[in-house]
């Protein structure tokens, strides 16, 4: 009785880890990268500390575009925190993988609890660089929530995780922002159309609706699943 009362209330019982999707276009090479670097960190070096790099990071780019405002040499720090931020967000759960070592619902809650809070202090720093509106900066963040959101609810009812929307995943979108930062350091505005906008203000629409969209798209998808998986009586 003792047994059966600590597995309820461990909640393991039951459990089953979802199903994770991963099709973007970096995602094979990027999966092969990973296990080689795992295989080959130092044992001091836990998975638990490479999720709080990763958090650490993606704040300290979000400090670093907040101090663009006044010198835009901290873009090239930034550029360093993303790819920090890469490494620590995207191999913890690889080394746990290879160490044998996984804790599906520990790992699946603290990952993602970590990236709403640095998403929002990312954004944030954003706001506060004048490379961007402030108001295209919390857009950004109310649609990334909002397809972060949907993607939980489908990874419990569906049991199947999706790390990426057809193409395009985290990893890309780092790829984006390195790239923004260069170009950020010549000049922040960007000719479109013979119009003269912030250079972000235009990435940060496009993304901003492309999140909303895809969020709208995969809701109605995975509402008509739900639905036909549990017709009425």
């Amino acid at each position: 009785m003792m047994v059966t009362n600590a597995v309820v209330q461990d909640g393991s019982a039951g459990f089953a880890p979802a199903r994770r999707v991963h099709r973007s276009l970096t995602a094979d090479a990027e999966r092969r990268l990973l296990v080689w670097i795992a295989e080959r960190t130092p044992l001091w070096v836990t998975s638990d500390g490479l999720t709080a790099l990763g958090l650490s990071a993606q704040i300290g780019a979000g400090a670093c575009y907040a101090l663009s405002r006044w010198d835009r040499r901290a873009l090239v720090l930034g550029i360093v925190c993303i790819a920090l931020n890469w490494l620590g967000d995207s191999l913890d759960g690889t080394l746990a993988r290879v160490r044998q070592q996984q804790r599906p619902r520990y790992g699946f809650y603290v990952d993602h609890v970590v990236d709403v809070f640095g998403s929002a202090a990312l954004l944030g720093g954003l706001a506060v660089s004048g490379c961007v509106h402030d108001w295209i900066a919390a857009a950004m963040l109310v649609a990334f929530l909002l397809l972060a959101a949907e993607s939980y609810l489908a990874t419990y009812t569906l049991g199947q995780f999706e790390m990426s929307r057809g193409w395009f995943g985290p990893t890309e979108l780092r790829i984006l922002l390195i790239a923004a930062n260069l170009r950020l350091l010549h000049s922040p505005y960007a000719t479109v159309f013979g119009h003269r906008w912030l250079l972000l203000d235009v990435g940060g629409v496009i993304g901003a609706a492309a999140m909303l969209t895809m969020a709208i798209r995969v809701s109605v998808r995975h509402t008509r699943q739900l639905y036909r998986q549990e017709p009425l009586p």
